[in-house]
């Protein structure tokens, strides 16, 4: 349902209003559409005085930073993008629950040590109001070091954002939401360089085919395919090339997993289990 432009305009006076009252500031920026928005209206509200940081690791797809590099050049903010070292961290490849607070730990570390070296007064990133539906454990992260949220600050929901995003011309307003690839493993799978570029390039292929919204979840041997219900069929039709190029990379089975594409499936285990007390495990966006 879309908002209407009076209430959008207010919001985004509001978000406009928030970062200008930072002074200075890095943004997260990640290539979603979320980051993208925020780095806009930040480079609006502060012109030089606000940066782009996205850091680059092996569970970013390289498309993904190629999309981070392309935004920031089409919104005219600075962008620097730096080495991030969670795959060093045993806590982290050891793949619990709180996999990703330690991802950020690292990232917010880093931002923050560039940012007092280059005089930027805040860190911000693409939280949204939408956000508070499901298990983010990063979100610790961001409060430990101070981290702001303005679009949630602003009371802005995705579909909000997307509206926005469109507005301003910005090229992934109907981006599908996305994920580090480190989401595409079962909780208590060890985390490996080689098993995230399986990974990257098993969904590269699905997207060379011309497919949306899906994910590659890595079960050892097994490939499980969620994609979006409406793109099954077509996906069927290719269904002997997928397979070729799925034994390429050094899997054993290929499954279609016939729920389709869920957000956070892989939180579903933990959520049956109680040891995660709340999440919205079937919302599509």
């Amino acid at each position: 349902m879309s908002v209407s432009n009076s209430d959008l305009d207010t919001k985004y006076q509001h978000l406009l209003q928030n970062l200008a009252e930072l002074e200075s500031a890095v943004i997260a920026l990640s290539g979603g559409v979320d980051s993208a928005l925020l780095a806009y209206a930040a480079h609006q509200a502060l012109g030089e005085r606000a940066i782009a940081m996205t850091a680059d690791s092996p569970s970013l797809p390289r498309r993904e930073l190629a999309e981070a590099r392309r935004l920031a050049q089409k919104i005219g903010i600075r962008h620097i993008v730096f080495n991030s070292h969670e795959m060093e961290n045993p806590r982290y490849t050891a793949n619990p629950l709180e996999r990703c607070y330690f991802c950020k730990v690292e990232t917010f570390t880093e931002i923050e040590r560039m940012a007092q070296e280059q005089g930027y007064k805040a860190i911000c990133y693409g939280e949204n109001l939408d956000d508070n539906s499901d298990f983010r454990p990063g979100s610790n992260a961001a409060r430990e070091f101070g981290v702001c949220s303005p679009l949630k600050e602003a009371r802005l929901g995705k579909q909000e954002i997307r509206q926005l995003a469109q507005r301003f011309d910005l090229p992934v307003w109907d981006k599908p939401a996305s994920a580090c690839l480190s989401s595409r493993f079962p909780y208590g799978a060890e985390i490996t360089i080689e098993k995230l570029s399986q990974v990257e390039e098993a969904e590269d292929y699905l997207w060379e085919l011309g497919f949306q919204q899906y994910r590659v979840r890595h079960h050892d041997t097994i490939a499980r395919i969620e994609i979006a219900e409406d793109e099954m069929g077509d996906l069927l039709k290719h269904a002997q090339s997928i397979v070729e190029r799925f034994r390429q990379l050094g899997f054993k089975y290929i499954a279609l997993d016939l729920a389709g594409y869920r957000r956070g499936s892989l939180n579903e285990p933990a959520i049956s289990t109680g040891l995660i007390p709340f999440a919205v495990i079937d919302q599509k966006l």
